[in-house]
C-alpha cells in the first residue's frame, strides 16, 4: 500500500523512538484526526514516493535526509554533485536517513520540525 494519502487522509511517516515524531503524532490526534501511521523504518517509502514527497515539500531530495545520521556522513552524501539517484539508493539501503517525521495531507507535506508546522496542512 502506498504511503501517499488518498483524498483528505493524513499520513505520518513515523519513528516511535523520535520525540519530534511522537509530538507531531500527538498534535495531529489533538486536532481530532486519526492519521494513517507508517513506520517508515519497517515499511520504507518507494523511490517514487520519496521523489513525490520532496516535490510536495518544494525541497531538493537531499533536504529530505538527516544530515547528522552516521550513514549520511559515511556515504559522503553532502558533497557537491551527489545525484538524486544516488540519494534514493542510499535511502533504500538506509531508511534511517529520512528526516522525521513527514506528514502528508492531501497534496501537501511538511517535515514536523518543529512539530507545530504540521498544523499548516491539517484539514479543518
Amino acid at each position: 500500500m502506498s504511503s501517499i494519502p488518498i483524498g483528505r487522509e493524513v499520513v505520518i511517516w513515523h519513528n516511535p523512538r523520535c520525540g519530534k515524531s511522537r509530538e507531531s503524532l500527538a498534535l495531529i490526534r489533538e486536532a481530532g484526526i486519526e492519521p494513517r501511521v507508517v513506520e517508515y523504518l519497517k515499511t520504507p517509502p518507494s523511490r517514487q514516493e520519496l521523489t513525490e514527497v520532496a516535490q510536495r515539500l518544494g525541497l531538493p531530495l537531499v533536504r529530505l535526509l538527516r544530515h547528522k545520521e552516521q550513514a549520511f556522513m559515511d556515504l559522503d552524501l553532502g558533497r557537491d554533485g551527489v545525484s538524486d539517484e544516488a540519494l534514493l539508493a542510499a535511502i533504500e539501503t538506509h531508511p534511517i536517513l529520512i528526516e522525521r517525521p513527514v506528514v502528508l495531507a492531501g497534496r501537501e507535506a511538511r517535515i514536523g520540525r518543529p512539530p507545530e508546522t504540521v498544523r499548516e496542512i491539517l484539514p479543518k
